[in-house]
């Protein structure tokens, strides 16, 4: 006989069911009930941890987050790099259109939340990897700080939220490529001494 979950368990498998219908039914069609069901328990234990569907969803997104870290680490190479990082990015793209099923769900309206306060609320932790690999690139000379003017630093992020908006799909290979290397880098590269 399978013994009651409790704890980190209890909470692992009541988060895989929040994100499991979050998923399937989008944030409009996610509820408290339809998590409890899938996870094999009632609303109360749910309403012990979080006191909304909104919290719940939010954490929800922020473990699947958590599954696919975006530390990249130093490879000496920027373009490396910046390619590293935007398959992290890439393998996230699940978790990005659920979250995008928030905008249209209600999900601003029962919180009183702009966009801007879902991002802080999923990013809260996170370190800022792309601003660390510029960092280092600046450092090693690979790019010129001066160059980094703010529609030119948050350019990849910016190409890569669009296109995952507008295809709810993470962007292939291919694509992300030519952002690096048609696109980004020829913007920032610092000149030849």
């Amino acid at each position: 006989m399978k013994g009651r979950r409790r704890g980190a368990d209890l909470e692992e498998a009541l988060l895989e069911a929040a994100w499991a219908e979050l998923t399937e039914q989008g944030y409009a069609g996610l509820t408290m009930e339809g998590v409890a069901a899938r996870a094999g328990t009632s609303r109360p234990v749910l309403a012990r941890r979080w006191a909304s569907k909104s919290e719940l969803a939010v954490a929800a997104i922020r473990q699947q987050m958590a599954k696919n870290p975006l530390v990249v680490p130093d490879r000496g190479d920027v373009r490396t790099e910046l390619l590293e990082f935007l398959k992290r990015t890439s393998d996230r793209a699940i978790g990005i259109a659920a979250a995008f099923t928030m905008f249209s769900g209600g999900y601003f309206q029962e919180t009183s939340s702009r966009p801007q306060d879902l991002r802080a609320l999923l990013t809260e932790g996170e370190a800022g990897t792309f601003d660390v690999i510029l960092d280092r690139a600046v450092k090693r000379g690979e790019i010129d700080r001066k160059k980094l003017v703010p529609p030119v630093a948050t350019l990849l992020s910016d190409l890569f939220r669009y296109h995952a908006i507008m295809t709810f799909s993470p962007p292939p290979p291919a694509l992300r490529t030519a952002w690096v290397d048609s696109i980004f880098l020829p913007l920032v590269r610092a000149e030849a001494k």
